[in-house]
């Protein structure tokens, strides 16, 4: 046997235990949903089939719709998470005392669960939290506010504690992007006479840049499919205001039981997130760097 045969074969087996995993947890149900979508499917009556009804009827679901709107809008915590964290790399790509403490300290609420960080982020927007005592002792507002029970403030939360916990995860990457410039590039530039911000813009911003597309791609992806949070702070409310696609997907199949709706729900949430990929893909593949001297 060839040794890069024998390389092949020793990769796929380290790979076979994450490969079941992702075939039996994530492929199969996706396979599984294909059909039902077009079923009106019950555990314990009869199961039918109804063609497109599903889809007609979600097309015509005023909660659907809402749903959409605030899924696409929560797509805007994309810009504002990759700028910040390209921020937060350019500061901490520093040789500085304490920086690999701080790195850290940022990254914590990445390999922290979702529901944990929902719940105390809950405790501390709950008009008898830190938040509110903060700013009624300060005299900034009068009484406590219902941040996450005000349909004005609600969606921003969840936004906020979105952002708060990825925020680490994409500034190691953009970290590792700066640290893979060469800096012969920058020595070069600053000896032709560029300052630190023309080196930032004409240098390391068109090097980052299939970090940037590739960060971008994974945060919508992410964004489209929010849930945990809203699951565990809001339940959709108030009066909608964070009913987002894959709640409401979860809500028609676990409480109502209207499997074969939420099927037809999920299928649309994936076409909205391919478009929304195919965006950034191609707006990643189109544009071109500038390089320093064009």
């Amino acid at each position: 046997m060839k040794v890069k045969t024998r390389q092949t074969i020793k990769a796929y087996l380290f790979m076979a235990p994450a490969l079941f995993m992702i075939i039996v947890f994530v492929f199969v149900p996706i396979i599984g949903s294909l059909p039902l979508m077009f079923f009106d499917y019950s555990v314990l009556g009869k199961t039918k089939f109804i063609g497109l009804d599903n889809f007609k009827r979600a097309f015509s679901d005023p909660e659907f719709w809402i749903s959409i709107k605030n899924s696409i809008v929560f797509v805007a915590v994309v810009p504002v998470i990759q700028i910040l964290s390209i921020l937060l790399a350019l500061l901490v790509n520093r040789k500085l005392k304490g920086m690999a403490i701080f790195r850290t300290l940022i990254y914590i609420p990445v390999i922290t669960s979702m529901v944990a960080v929902s719940i105390i982020w809950g405790f501390l927007f709950d008009p008898s939290g830190v938040i509110n005592t903060v700013l009624v002792d300060a005299g900034i507002i009068k009484s406590p506010l219902g941040f996450l029970s005000d349909g004005k403030t609600a969606m921003l939360c969840i936004m906020f504690i979105t952002i708060w916990q990825g925020l680490g995860y994409f500034m190691m990457l953009y970290l590792a992007g700066l640290q893979s410039v060469p800096p012969e590039l920058e020595e070069a530039a600053i000896v032709d006479g560029a300052n630190k911000f023309q080196t930032l813009v004409k240098i390391k911003m068109p090097m980052l840049k299939p970090y940037i597309w590739f960060c971008s791609l994974n945060s919508v992806i992410s964004a489209v499919g929010v849930f945990d949070v809203v699951y565990v702070l809001t339940k959709g409310g108030p009066y909608n205001a964070t009913l987002v696609m894959n709640y409401y997907s979860y809500t028609k199949a676990f409480t109502d039981f209207e499997f074969g709706y939420s099927a037809a729900i999920g299928a649309v949430q994936a076409v909205i997130t391919s478009l929304l990929s195919i965006i950034v893909f191609v707006y990643g593949k189109k544009g071109g760097g500038m390089t320093y001297g064009d």
